[in-house]
């Protein structure tokens, strides 16, 4: 089972996320359970190569 990071808040009555990975594409829902399935659906999307041009956070190791 792979484990994905996501930054979640709430504004309002809504809630809002991102995955770590891909702080460029947000999603929000009225709970946040319903957050954490749109933030699924999402990953599928972005890591299955269905968004075409997704950009994603990378890391150095400087020496």
């Amino acid at each position: 089972m792979k484990t994905v990071k996501y930054v979640h808040w709430q504004d309002g009555d809504a809630w809002l996320g991102y995955l770590e990975d891909y702080p460029d594409y947000w999603t929000q829902a009225d709970t946040l359970a319903e957050l954490i399935e749109h933030l699924r659906d999402l990953y599928t999307d972005l890591s299955g190569g269905h968004v075409p041009g997704a950009r994603k956070v990378g890391e150095l190791v400087m020496p």
